[in-house]
């Protein structure tokens, strides 16, 4: 079972459809929307400020999702992916959003909708990332505009294979 920890007297608490590892650990004021997954050995602390994730967003295997005591809550809108072993701290992420695996996004980041993090970015502190742009890099910088048809393309199928995933794991 997924260890679930109040903190200061918050328990977590999900939508309905949320598909939670038994390995992953989920404390303190954190509000997950329907249709969520929350994968093996990811972590969500909010022990420090809030974490607010909206519905149909997955965080993969190993992603840590925190916040910044004080300061920098943590606020992911609907349809948003984050990748394996990707860290999220203290930043907002728009709707439909891909934060690629190993991507670290930092402390007071803006991620604007239809848009990805590339795999491995380095998204500096108090950067702001546009609408349908892919940032790649170390440090992130834009790479790429995106159309319409590849942001739902691509966005949308992950978010909704990780539906798929996590209810084959419901069924056993």
């Amino acid at each position: 079972m997924a260890l679930i920890k109040a903190i200061k007297g918050i328990l977590p608490e999900w939508g309905k459809e949320v598909f939670i590892a038994e390995n992953a650990t989920i404390i303190g004021d954190v509000r997950l929307g329907d249709q969520c997954s929350v994968w093996f050995n990811a972590v969500i602390r909010g022990d420090v400020h809030y974490i607010r994730i909206g519905n149909k967003v997955n965080i993969q295997d190993n992603a840590v999702i925190h916040c910044t005591y004080q300061k920098h809550p943590t606020q992911i809108g609907n349809n948003v992916s984050i990748g394996h072993s990707a860290i999220v701290h203290g930043c907002t992420i728009e709707d439909n959003v891909l934060v690629g695996m190993g991507a670290i996004v930092m402390d007071n980041v803006y991620i604007e909708q239809n848009s990805i993090v590339a795999a491995g970015a380095v998204v500096l502190e108090n950067t702001r990332i546009e609408s349908g742009s892919i940032y790649a890099g170390v440090p992130a910088k834009k790479v790429k505009t995106l159309n319409e048809e590849q942001t739902s393309r691509l966005i949308e199928r992950i978010a909704n294979n990780y539906i798929m995933y996590a209810d084959w794991l419901k069924e056993d």
